[in-house]
């Protein structure tokens, strides 16, 4: 069964991370193979609850994009290195392909050979010199063992084409020499008498007792085969190393892990149409044809906590996506097919998930039941959020009694960790809690943080209201507002890019405007802030 990823949205928060642990763990117990991922690095207020329940932070997923692993392309098709021609002809022929890619004993990426390579070597005048292994030429001609007494062979191929008188006279036969003859014994005898490398005997002769005798004593190898003399010299070259014709510089390969996008760009430009591919250690793992790209194997993904397409995972339009469990507006996330679409009008995606878990009679342990307590109070203030329902209120009650947990205590110890600035930095106080929007053609941020001691913040404000000025220019935001909560009082604090101070002060209906200036009971960005700020740029 193929993995399914569950994820939230990016910068994501503790609702976001809990929901894609607690909906990994229902669906497993479903018989699913899923696994929780996040799209960023969690805040300290998810850190918080993630220790206090046991469980490790999901491994980041830094997108859904096609990856040439998802492609169904040709694998298991490596050649050795050491390995003959006449193999590497064979192979191709039997794969349908027209390259190899030659690897070495370790299976790494040695080169590439294609049919081109091995016809060129047919009419290229080094055919005559042999570098190979006697197994080799005993599978390229059909041959049978003989005499052996070595395992490589190298010399210079001859055939004996001429009289015995000519040959001797002509020829200089040495060590160095591969010769190929029939049934012709002074030949043989001189041959064998020269200390030739390698005798092979063609149309099924032998060799008599006394030539036999002789061939051990010099240490000549000798083969036999049924091939005549012309087929024999025509094949024996192919039993050289497929190394000798090997490319090995200039190889275009990729990246198991390389975007699918990447390749068809690449590829599409060269002129070539098979490209190995390999692993991060350069072991080779196959080759990919242009045309296998048409068979994928897409992502199979579940959204939590968002559907939105630019809240989510890069690459989700070459992914499937599988369901979307949410409590937002309906976002623009698009699908090919009919998918599962939960949502529901509650303060916080666990609470969803909790009605899951009754609907498929399925029992919460205690500590899936804590990081469902942490995700609803993070996400509806400790119930004080106007985005709270009769049915959050009524999920967290039975959730702390299941797991034991006060989970207004909790909540609070929670919340106050998570709201501390120290050690943080301006980027990440800003981006700990951050959504993009994007209204027609306008563009609005907002990042929210929560604390039990706005003095923390307001000793530093002239730092952030420069950095959120900054921000805004260099990414051309129309909106850019950082709203600093207060838990306590119920309220948030609003400091914004200055070029967006009269819209701010209309979506509002503020007679006047400062930075930082206190908003008695907004405290939802969902409710109180996103659709304030959205109304006025659509106006625009």
């Amino acid at each position: 069964m193929d993995k399914i990823y569950v994820f939230g949205h990016k910068k994501p928060d503790t609702d976001s991370v809990c929901s894609a642990i607690v909906l990994s763990y229902l669906k497993n117990k479903l018989g699913f193979n899923t696994e929780a991922r996040i799209l960023g690095d969690i805040n300290s207020e998810t850190a918080y609850a993630l220790k206090k329940f046991g469980f490790k932070k999901p491994e980041i997923l830094n997108d859904v994009k096609l990856q040439i692993k998802d492609v169904n392309y040709l694998k298991n098709i490596n050649f050795n290195y050491m390995d003959s021609i006449f193999n590497a002809y064979k192979f191709m022929n039997k794969n349908k392909v027209s390259m190899l890619p030659i690897v070495d004993d370790n299976n790494k990426l040695y080169g590439i050979v294609s049919m081109k390579d091995i016809a060129r070597n047919l009419i290229d005048d080094s055919y005559a010199l042999l570098d190979t292994t006697y197994d080799n030429i005993l599978n390229t001609i059909d041959g049978k063992e003989v005499i052996r007494f070595d395992e490589n062979i190298k010399g210079e191929i001859r055939a004996a084409s001429y009289q015995h008188q000519t040959l001797i006279e002509t020829a200089d036969l040495n060590e160095k020499n591969i010769l190929i003859v029939g049934d012709r014994n002074k030949v043989i005898e001189h041959a064998i008498e020269k200390n030739i490398k390698l005798l092979v005997l063609t149309g099924g002769a032998k060799l008599k007792d006394e030539h036999l005798d002789l061939a051990k004593k010099n240490k000549v190898n000798v083969i036999q085969t049924n091939y005549d003399t012309f087929k024999t010299t025509r094949y024996i070259s192919f039993a050289d190393h497929v190394s000798s014709i090997t490319l090995k510089d200039g190889i275009i390969l990729f990246n198991e892990n390389d975007f699918v996008t990447d390749f068809t760009e690449i590829a599409s430009n060269t002129r070539y149409s098979n490209f190995p591919i390999v692993d991060d250690d350069g072991i080779c793992l196959g080759l990919l044809k242009l045309a296998d790209i048409k068979e994928q194997k897409k992502k199979q993904v579940i959204l939590v906590d968002h559907n939105e397409l630019k809240q989510s995972a890069d690459g989700l339009n070459e992914a499937n996506i599988l369901e979307v469990i949410d409590h937002h507006n309906i976002g623009n996330i698009g699908t090919s097919l009919p998918i599962s679409f939960r949502t529901m009008p509650v303060g916080c995606t666990n609470t969803i998930l909790f009605t899951l878990f009754e609907e498929n009679n399925v029992e919460i342990p205690k500590n899936i039941a804590g990081l469902m307590i942490s995700a609803i109070v993070s996400d509806t203030l400790l119930l004080k959020s106007p985005t709270t329902t009769s049915l959050d209120r009524e999920v967290l009650q039975k959730l702390s009694k299941m797991s034991g947990i006060d989970w207004e205590q909790y909540g609070y110890d929670m919340l106050k960790a998570g709201s501390s600035l120290k050690g943080k930095t301006k980027e990440e106080v800003l981006y700990s809690d951050f959504k993009n929007f994007q209204i027609d053609e306008h563009k609005m941020g907002i990042g929210q943080i929560s604390t039990f001691n706005i003095d923390e913040f307001l000793e530093d404000k002239d730092s952030y209201i420069k950095l959120i000025d900054s921000t805004a220019t260099n990414n051309e935001y129309d909106i850019l507002a950082l709203f600093v909560t207060d838990i306590i009082k119920n309220g948030s604090y609003i400091f914004y890019n200055t070029n967006a101070e009269e819209l701010i002060k209309e979506a509002y209906n503020l007679d006047k405007i400062e930075q930082g200036l206190y908003l008695d009971g907004v405290v939802s960005r969902k409710k109180q802030m996103a659709p304030y700020l959205m109304d006025i740029l659509k106006r625009k």
